[in-house]
């Protein structure tokens, strides 16, 4: 617990200047009141106020990755504020699988560990880093990206932050071998054949 505390010590400190970068990259539509109320509830500021991340301080760290979103759907006085945030906790040896943010850039910021980063652009260019404790990455809006905790002894945390109250997320893994996208096409795709592309598919099926 004191470890994990103190890696978030920065957290308070970034809030601001994480949020200021983010106006910069807003991409949601501009909203014509000050903020957009619920259609039934008391607006003061509890409205305003999320604490779903008190349990990053309350909890023993995860033993898997873990993501906890602030967006507008855990928060929905981000709402036409065009801004959300995640905290990603990376025990040792974990990823964040390949994926996209269809609306928006991603701002990470590693407040512990390190990590192995990158992203792929359009032209199919591969752009990687390694992230010591302090620095930010930008991935752009879009485009498919990954993050590694390499590190087999040592957790990594991270807070990024969204230029949409709602970017979305993508899991390449989980979009191809955990629908219902038929084997075939898959097979033909990839270049394999249809038994490999059920194996990838059991993999990936929900836990009972």
């Amino acid at each position: 617990m004191a470890s994990r505390t103190s890696t978030l010590k920065f957290f308070s400190l970034i809030i601001c200047s994480l949020a200021i970068a983010e106006m910069a990259m807003a991409g949601d539509p501009d909203i014509l009141s000050d903020f957009i109320a619920p259609p039934n509830g008391t607006v003061d500021g509890n409205f305003f106020t999320y604490t779903g991340m008190r349990v990053i301080f309350e909890e023993d760290d995860p033993k898997n990755f873990t993501v906890l979103k602030a967006t507008s759907a855990e928060f929905p006085a981000l709402n036409g504020q065009s801004v959300s945030y995640a905290v990603l906790e990376f025990p040792s040896g974990t990823t964040n699988p390949p994926h996209t943010h269809p609306r928006s850039a991603e701002l990470l910021f590693l407040v512990g560990g390190s990590l192995e980063v990158g992203f792929v652009d359009t032209k199919n260019n591969l752009f990687t880093q390694t992230l010591q404790v302090g620095d930010l990455f930008v991935f752009p809006k879009g485009l498919v990206h990954f993050q590694y905790n390499a590190d087999s002894e040592n957790p990594a945390i991270a807070i990024s932050a969204f230029g949409s109250a709602s970017a979305g997320t993508v899991s390449i893994p989980s979009t191809l071998f955990a629908t219902n996208i038929d084997d075939n096409v898959l097979a033909l795709s990839f270049k394999t054949d249809v038994a490999t592309i059920q194996k990838l598919k059991a993999g990936l099926a929900p836990k009972p």
